[in-house]
């Protein structure tokens, strides 16, 4: 079935955003009721199947696909702080840095620190990204199932019934006073 003018708006207005409510808005819909119209449009198989072309597209566009992911996440993790050091350990210029490390810091502050008799110094803070987090993204994308956190329900005979536990009491001994 194609779609009217209407609903291919609402799905090229929801990638904006990725709010169906607002998207339902500016591609014309009631104010009053885009927040129904939305919940209905985003339910067709129509409107589904051409938002995952539309966003197909986009990502064609960008260059981004999950072996991009997966290759920024690896640089990620690969990061040195040697890579950005001289070798007295003072910071390298920027420009000399790779360009994984100037596009994934999460912060730099430098600041002058003025002492006694006019004598200065200069404190540099790097910001390094979550290295944790990072290594998380890729179990995820990888399916290592390093990080899954799973609860088994199951008992040993393979039934979603844990069997009842038997607790053996000990005998305790009387102290004497």
């Amino acid at each position: 079935m194609a779609l009217t003018d209407k609903q291919e708006m609402f799905c090229r207005e929801y990638l904006i955003d990725l709010n169906a409510t607002q998207a339902a808005i500016r591609a014309g819909y009631s104010d009053k009721t885009a927040n129904r119209i939305a919940a209905q449009l985003l339910s067709k198989l129509d409107i589904q199947n051409r938002i995952a072309e539309l966003k197909a597209q986009r990502n064609d566009e960008v260059g981004i696909n999950s072996a991009y992911v997966l290759r920024r996440l690896v640089e990620i993790d690969q990061m040195d702080v040697l890579d950005i050091l001289t070798d007295s350990g003072d910071l390298k210029p920027i420009r000399e840095w790779p360009l994984c490390w100037r596009t994934t810091l999460s912060g730099l502050d430098i600041q002058a620190i003025c002492g006694e008799e006019g004598t200065a110094a200069i404190m540099k803070k790097i910001k390094w990204p979550d290295k944790v987090k990072n290594l998380e993204l890729l179990g995820k994308h990888i399916d290592v199932n390093a990080f899954k956190e799973n609860i088994d329900h199951k008992s040993s005979d393979g039934s979603m019934t844990p069997k009842p536990t038997t607790i053996q009491l000990l005998p305790v001994e009387a102290k004497s006073e």
